[in-house]
């Protein structure tokens, strides 16, 4: 009997040795972060800033603090325009990504590119995401109003027209609650300090948990 025991001992444990080889990958995958690109310009850069302290690493770390499994890379360029993120699309948003971030527009309004030239590149941006079928949150921005009433109204549709189309997350105002506080930027009076940086993320938390809900719901579709 004990002979029968052994005999039938080794192959029910060789069996389940072979399981756990088949499932270790599996959870392994599942344990793999989500990677999500943030695509902008200083204000993703984290221009005067040190990099534990720019939008994408303190959008990071708020992130796992909430328990999100999740990695974000800084693809931000000072100074780029939506022309110039779209130029570089293909090499920064590499295979394997899960997510992006769009932020860029900024620097075409402040050097009154026309809003048509903008819009174009943007909707190219995202329609490029869209045919990947990666999933989008879109930051809008909003222009100043010295620029005058045409340039104004021009520029400031183009964001919600555009999340619109594109059916993805869309913040309104990537600057909401940090634009004209004076505590909230550098010395240039335009980028954010840390906690201007700070006070971004707080407000775009939730958006970026509904970008990861899509992802997740992509997965599972």
């Amino acid at each position: 009997m004990k002979a029968l025991v052994h005999s039938l001992a080794f192959p029910i444990l060789a069996l389940a040795g072979f399981a756990a080889v088949l499932i270790a990958p599996a959870a392994a995958q599942d344990k793999a972060p989500l990677k999500i690109v943030a695509l902008g310009d200083s204000l993703t850069a984290g221009y005067g800033l040190p990099a534990t302290d720019t939008f994408p690493a303190r959008l990071q770390r708020s992130l796992q603090a909430k328990g999100y499994n999740v990695e974000i890379e800084n693809a931000g360029v000072s100074g780029d325009t939506a022309s110039g993120g779209l130029s570089r699309l293909d090499w920064s948003i590499p295979d394997g990504t899960d997510a992006v971030i769009v932020e860029l527009g900024a620097n075409d309004m402040l050097r009154g590119v026309d809003p048509k030239v903008t819009r174009q590149a943007l909707d190219d941006i995202l329609a490029r995401l869209k045919e990947r079928d990666i999933p989008v949150l879109f930051a809008g921005m909003r222009a100043a109003p010295n620029l005058g009433a045409e340039f104004v109204r021009a520029y400031d549709a183009i964001f919600p027209e555009l999340a619109q189309k594109y059916d993805v997350v869309f913040y309104p105002f990537f600057l909401d609650g940090v634009a004209a506080q004076a505590q909230l930027a550098l010395r240039d009076g335009m980028h954010p300090n840390a906690d201007g940086v700070r006070a971004i993320v707080d407000g775009i938390l939730p958006k970026a948990e509904e970008l990861i809900a899509r992802v997740k719901k992509r997965g599972a579709s």
